[in-house]
């Protein structure tokens, strides 16, 4: 990634209480050695990653990226290790309206000449990576978290992966 572009992702970004919640679930883990737990600012789901992108294009995107949603409750209670040994949080049920912003954030970006990923998109919270080989397990609190807005986000890799909201978008009268 040279200097004249950026690294940038569509997101959910929990608030306070749900992150607390999260880190309990991240926390409640005997990770093996191996295991590289996510970072507490780093917890969040991901609607769309767009990659790198050129500086100048950031404003229209922020601009452009608006689209309507209705609020929803995202679920999770439970923990579930993919493929490639990432352990995760995935919500159970995946909520309609859920599925409805990612597409039609995926039709924004198209309209934007930028190709969403052709994957099935299957939302989750990543709680590590190289996480092979578990031991036991504490599960956290249900969470139920509201999801009134959503952020378009800056990953800045040369300082440890550091995000950064650069356009939040909150549903009228939600701030998030």
């Amino acid at each position: 990634m040279g200097a004249d572009t950026v690294r940038l992702f569509i997101a959910l970004w929990p608030g306070p209480a749900v992150r607390a919640a999260l880190v309990q679930w991240r926390d409640g883990v005997a990770w093996p050695a191996s295991a590289s737990p996510a970072r507490t600012e780093q917890l969040h789901v991901t609607l769309h990653f767009l990659g790198s992108v050129p500086r100048e294009r950031i404003t229209q995107l922020a601009q452009r990226l608006r689209v309507p949603f209705d609020p929803f409750e995202l679920e999770f209670g439970h923990r579930e290790l993919w493929h490639g040994s990432i352990a995760v949080l995935a919500p159970d049920p995946v909520p309609a309206p859920l599925l409805a912003l990612h597409a039609s954030l995926a039709e924004a970006l198209e309209r934007l000449g930028i190709t969403p990923e052709a994957r099935a998109y299957r939302p989750h919270v990543t709680l590590a990576r190289r996480a092979a080989h578990l031991t036991e397990t504490i599960a956290g609190p249900p969470i139920a978290w509201r999801v009134d807005g959503y952020a378009l986000m800056q990953s800045k890799t040369g300082d440890g992966s550091a995000y950064s909201v650069v356009q939040a978008y909150a549903k009228p009268d939600h701030p998030i």
